[in-house]
């Protein structure tokens, strides 16, 4: 009887101490953001970004692109997108899995923003904002 009640404790106490740590954790990965993301996100999963037709995979930092017909993951951007800007360039926010395949709804819907240099707002994509804590936007995608 007591080796039950002594495993029961064991039991309960492990699954406060899992539960507890559930309830810490929070979705930021602020440390994680290029410095070359737009500010004023507390968590992104995925850029995209029009002018190269490409994602940035925050988590991995890797770039995710097409190559050959198929998307690959790279920690650097090819050659032909040497002279790109990431500091100048628009950066859409996209927290949804494997963005890549809606390339062609995201590039229909953010063509207008290719060689767009000006400062860039908080509303595109979807994305957490700074102390909102919720998600916004249109969608999974």
């Amino acid at each position: 009887m007591k080796k039950l009640i002594i495993a029961l404790i064991s039991g309960i106490i492990i699954l406060s101490t899992q539960s507890s740590k559930a309830q810490v954790s929070v979705n930021i990965n602020l440390g994680l953001q290029p410095a070359w993301g737009p500010a004023g996100y507390d968590y992104v999963e995925y850029y995209y970004l029009p002018d190269i037709e490409a994602y940035y995979y925050v988590p991995r930092r890797q770039f995710i692109y097409l190559e050959r017909g198929n998307w690959v993951y790279r920690s650097a951007l090819p050659a032909r997108y040497r002279s790109y800007n990431l500091y100048n360039g628009y950066k859409v926010v996209i927290n949804s899995p494997r963005p890549y395949q809606y390339f062609s709804s995201h590039k229909a819907k953010y063509a207008r923003y290719k060689g767009y240099n000006g400062k860039q707002a908080i509303n595109n994509g979807n994305y957490k904002s700074k102390g909102k804590g919720q998600s916004h936007g249109k969608g999974k995608h």
